[in-house]
């Protein structure tokens, strides 16, 4: 397939944008050890988020992988994973501070060191969401794309170092227009002391209607809700676009 747009965000980096439903939208490590921190909003209604809690408990797990749905707070979907080269991404560690990256990296400022200083996750996911008319109270929990985060019986977290090759990769399908809000830096608990420097590239395609057969679709029941109330909602928005296909 040939992608309808690219682009690569470097180490530090962010970037914001709607993308519209049906379309396929490929991630790709270029080095080891890449986190994207994503938010994710329906682009015609941005009180409509993605909901962690919900995307969770609803398909029985902590981490996201393929067969995953993403989740808003209306009950609908907003995107699904439909390829993963890794296996698992982190839904629960959240993002970095100002504090944090300080602490870990060293203190740095745009006045000393202008492109070069070291970006936190706040403030870039705060800097797009400003951009798209949203702001700090809009900030809620990210999915951490490459990264691998589990908790063991006590509740403890343990970041998985090594679990992120260069060239993986993981493709998301947009099932409703959907601002995304990527900010390419380090999960909060990766214990590297060096400041990450993985460029992520972001590819688009057009995706295929979702057939009976999809794997999200029927992941679990809840899935098959969750996607009926998309269907219903587009539907009625005087879609005429097939929303699956019965074999």
């Amino acid at each position: 397939m040939n992608s309808i747009w690219n682009k690569t965000i470097p180490a530090g980096g962010k970037w914001s944008g709607v993308i519209g439903k049906r379309k396929l939208i490929r991630f790709t490590a270029l080095g080891e050890n890449a986190n994207l921190s994503t938010l994710m909003y329906h682009a015609a209604n941005l009180s409509e988020r993605y909901n962690m809690p919900d995307t969770l408990k609803a398909q029985h797990t902590a981490h996201l992988t393929k067969g995953h749905v993403l989740m808003s707070d209306n009950g609908r979907v907003l995107a699904s994973i439909v390829e993963d080269s890794l296996g698992w991404h982190d839904s629960i560690s959240g993002y970095t501070t100002r504090m944090q990256t300080d602490g870990k990296y060293g203190a740095t400022n745009y006045q000393k060191l202008r492109n070069d200083w070291l970006r936190s996750g706040e403030e870039n996911l705060l800097v797009e969401l400003v951009r798209n008319g949203l702001g700090s109270r809009d900030l809620g929990p990210v999915l951490n794309l490459f990264s691998k985060v589990y908790c063991d019986e006590k509740g403890n977290m343990h970041y998985t170092e090594n679990h992120c090759r260069k060239g993986a990769t993981v493709t998301l399908r947009t099932e409703m227009d959907t601002l995304f809000i990527f900010s390419n830096t380090p999960n909060p608990l990766d214990p590297n002391r060096d400041y990450p420097s993985v460029p992520i590239t972001i590819e688009v395609f057009d995706a295929n209607p979702v057939e009976s057969d999809d794997i999200c679709l029927n992941y679990r029941p809840e899935n098959r809700r969750a996607f009926e109330n998309t269907w219903e909602y587009n539907i009625l928005l005087g879609n005429a676009n097939p929303v699956a296909v019965t074999k």
